[in-house]
Protein backbone atom coordinates (compact mmCIF):
# COMPACT_ATOMS: atom_id res chain seq x y z
CA UNK A 1 0.00 0.00 0.00
CA UNK A 2 1.39 3.58 -0.72
CA UNK A 3 2.09 6.31 1.00
CA UNK A 4 -0.75 8.98 2.03
CA UNK A 5 0.38 12.27 1.03
CA UNK A 6 -1.00 15.71 1.30
CA UNK A 7 1.16 16.82 -2.08
CA UNK A 8 3.39 15.65 -3.87
CA UNK A 9 6.96 16.70 -4.01
CA UNK A 10 9.19 17.00 -7.17
CA UNK A 11 11.87 14.81 -8.08
CA UNK A 12 13.82 18.14 -8.40
CA UNK A 13 13.24 18.94 -4.89
CA UNK A 14 15.21 18.57 -1.67
CA UNK A 15 16.48 14.93 -2.61
CA UNK A 16 19.23 16.45 -0.09
CA UNK A 17 19.97 19.24 1.81
CA UNK A 18 19.35 22.61 0.11
CA UNK A 19 20.53 26.18 0.37
CA UNK A 20 18.24 28.71 -0.12
CA UNK A 21 19.42 31.97 -2.70
CA UNK A 22 17.35 35.01 -2.85
CA UNK A 23 17.39 36.97 -6.05
CA UNK A 24 16.06 39.89 -8.39
CA UNK A 25 14.21 39.41 -11.63
CA UNK A 26 13.40 41.55 -14.21
CA UNK A 27 9.55 42.08 -14.76
CA UNK A 28 9.96 40.14 -18.18
CA UNK A 29 11.72 36.86 -16.44
CA UNK A 30 10.04 36.81 -13.54
CA UNK A 31 6.43 37.05 -15.80
CA UNK A 32 8.15 33.93 -18.10
CA UNK A 33 9.02 31.45 -15.15
CA UNK A 34 5.45 32.34 -13.56
CA UNK A 35 3.82 31.48 -16.73
CA UNK A 36 5.82 28.44 -17.34
CA UNK A 37 5.10 27.35 -13.66
CA UNK A 38 1.31 27.82 -14.18
CA UNK A 39 1.19 26.08 -17.46
CA UNK A 40 3.67 22.57 -16.25
CA UNK A 41 2.00 22.83 -13.01
CA UNK A 42 5.49 23.21 -11.24
CA UNK A 43 7.04 25.93 -8.19
CA UNK A 44 8.56 28.45 -9.50
CA UNK A 45 11.12 27.62 -7.74
CA UNK A 46 11.50 23.88 -10.01
CA UNK A 47 11.78 25.75 -13.49
CA UNK A 48 14.63 27.97 -11.91
CA UNK A 49 16.36 25.08 -10.69
CA UNK A 50 15.83 23.29 -13.82
CA UNK A 51 17.05 26.71 -15.91
CA UNK A 52 19.86 26.77 -13.57
CA UNK A 53 20.97 23.00 -14.17
CA UNK A 54 21.11 23.03 -17.62
CA UNK A 55 23.72 24.52 -20.76
CA UNK A 56 22.24 27.65 -21.61
CA UNK A 57 22.21 28.27 -25.48
CA UNK A 58 25.26 30.06 -26.72
CA UNK A 59 27.30 29.72 -24.24
CA UNK A 60 29.33 26.41 -24.82
CA UNK A 61 28.32 23.50 -22.44
CA UNK A 62 28.55 25.52 -19.33
CA UNK A 63 24.91 26.18 -17.23
CA UNK A 64 23.94 29.34 -16.18
CA UNK A 65 25.65 28.55 -12.68
CA UNK A 66 29.17 27.85 -14.11
CA UNK A 67 28.66 31.26 -15.84
CA UNK A 68 27.59 33.32 -13.11
CA UNK A 69 29.97 31.69 -11.07
CA UNK A 70 32.05 34.57 -10.53
CA UNK A 71 28.88 36.83 -9.21
CA UNK A 72 28.12 35.03 -5.86
CA UNK A 73 29.05 36.63 -2.80
CA UNK A 74 30.48 39.34 -4.98
CA UNK A 75 28.60 41.85 -2.47
CA UNK A 76 31.38 43.51 -0.44
CA UNK A 77 30.32 44.97 2.89
CA UNK A 78 27.93 42.57 3.94
CA UNK A 79 28.35 39.62 6.70
CA UNK A 80 29.49 35.85 5.71
CA UNK A 81 26.69 34.68 7.46
CA UNK A 82 24.03 36.90 6.35
CA UNK A 83 21.69 34.18 5.28
CA UNK A 84 21.76 31.99 7.82
CA UNK A 85 22.04 35.01 10.75
CA UNK A 86 19.28 36.99 9.01
CA UNK A 87 17.79 37.47 12.79
CA UNK A 88 21.27 38.56 14.56
CA UNK A 89 22.02 40.94 11.46
CA UNK A 90 18.67 42.80 11.04
CA UNK A 91 18.57 43.33 14.89
CA UNK A 92 22.18 44.69 14.66
CA UNK A 93 20.84 47.26 11.82
CA UNK A 94 17.70 48.51 13.86
CA UNK A 95 19.96 49.14 16.69
CA UNK A 96 22.69 51.07 14.70
CA UNK A 97 19.83 52.57 12.76
CA UNK A 98 17.93 53.78 16.00
CA UNK A 99 21.70 55.48 17.41
CA UNK A 100 22.22 57.33 14.27
CA UNK A 101 19.18 58.76 14.73
CA UNK A 102 20.22 59.78 18.16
Amino acid sequence: MGSLRIASVSGLSYDSLVKTLTIRLPDSLFTEIERESQTRGVSKSDIVRERLGQPQTGGGSLTLKDRAGDLVGSVSGLPSDLSSNKKKHLANLIRAKKLRGR
